[in-house]
């Protein structure tokens, strides 16, 4: 597996020292002021339904739960999916040291080591659900998460996806895991300490996704006001240091292009579920959203307003451009890449494995387009290499 940097303490220590300079740039202030003010309503709009689809989750978690079926457990797992396509909008919301980056080693902490939560092939009694010697509840969970190695994962949705579909051992498809793993007499041991973990973790989901929701409230004073607070300089230092590093270093760094080298599905971001290719595509959507100042809500409403790219346009039309197209031409190869991703990456599959490397160039290439603000604006960030 490869190195997980979704914590980004690392990172974040990096850029703890890189504030905005107070001089030059030629950054149209109050233009800058209404990008920033539309940016806070973006991101709470986007957790705001982060939080509602994930509710539902745990809502198709409990109904299973109450009444174990092969339709319920399938409701659970379509639930999981349609609440992934919510919080990956956020993530472009991250590595500027804001609330997500307190928390995302809970939430969307990866790759998770499988036996550390619960059987695997060859290993019935591994995991934390197999070991009866301690109680589970969220204070434990949270305790244990990270636990002796940052693949230890013990919370987020990624445990989630690993208890509702299993490990994947097929070829084109994903896990298999029957819902009798959480029916008494059924599959698998300790049934009641699996349906009291999937039953736990998901509340204890939905309880962090409700504190970046109230971290980003309006009028309150949070997180919110601090970033409102701040010069709009430093506002966009942040914006646009989530926007770069999501885009190379993480996605096109972390998530892709490791997954390459490897060729393992066991890299991939979405392993269990198969659903990592709608991963690679929602994570540009974010970046899109953010960059254009747009937002389609769940309840279908849009939500427009002054937007970076604006502010960058100001300044430098061709940059602002550039950094358009190159967003629009990796959302158009993320959706180039052909499920399962696993078997995009593998080994022998010339075609498939050209798709992913285009998509890295081209996230690449969004970075570094994206790097060039910085000193437009005499803003001062370190980007991993």
């Amino acid at each position: 597996m490869s190195m997980r940097i979704c914590g980004c303490l690392g990172l974040l220590a990096l850029m703890g020292g890189c504030p905005a300079s107070d001089e030059g740039g030629a950054l149209d202030v109050q233009q800058a002021q209404e990008a920033q003010a539309h940016y806070a309503k973006l991101v709470l709009a986007t957790y705001q339904d982060t939080l509602s689809s994930t509710q539902e989750l745990d809502q198709a978690i409990g109904d299973f739960l109450d009444a174990p079926s092969e339709s319920r457990f399938n409701a659970a797992r379509q639930a999981w999916k349609a609440a992934r396509e919510s919080y990956l909008q956020t993530e472009a919301f991250r590595f500027y040291d804001g609330p997500i980056d307190d928390l995302d080693g809970l939430i969307n902490a990866w790759p998770l080591d499988e036996n550390y939560v619960d059987y695997v092939q060859g290993e019935p009694e591994a995991g934390l659900i197999n070991d009866s010697s301690f109680t589970i509840d969220e204070d434990t969970l949270v305790d244990r998460n990270e636990r002796g190695g940052e693949k230890n994962i013990a919370t987020g949705y990624h445990a989630i996806e690993f208890l509702l579909w299993g490990q994947d051992e097929s070829v084109d498809g994903p896990g298999d895991r029957p819902y009798t793993d959480f029916v008494d007499g059924g599959t698998a041991d300790h049934q009641d300490r699996r349906r009291n973990y999937l039953k736990t973790v998901s509340a204890l989901l939905v309880e962090q996704l409700q504190e970046l929701v109230n971290a980003w409230k309006e009028d309150e004073d949070n997180y919110r006001a601090e970033f409102l607070a701040a010069e709009p300089k430093e506002a966009m230092r942040r914006i646009l240091t989530g926007l770069t590093i999501l885009s190379g270093f993480e996605t096109g760094g972390e998530r892709l292009q490791a997954a390459l080298d490897t060729g393992s599905q066991e890299d991939e971001h979405s392993c269990f579920s198969d659903n990592t290719h709608r991963d690679m595509i929602v994570d540009v959507v974010g970046i899109r959203n953010v960059y254009l100042g747009r937002y389609k809500s769940l309840s279908g409403s849009a939500l427009m307003g002054t937007s970076v790219y604006e502010v960058i346009k100001s300044t430098d039309p061709d940059l602002a451009e550039r950094i358009r197209d190159h967003i629009e031409e990796s959302l158009k190869l993320a959706k180039a890449l052909k499920p399962p991703f696993d078997q995009e990456i593998r080994p022998g599959n010339t075609a498939g494995r050209a798709r992913v490397q285009a998509l890295v160039r081209s996230l690449q290439d969004q970075a570094s387009a994206l790097e060039e603000v910085f000193p437009l604006y005499d803003l001062s960030v370190q980007i991993p290499n």
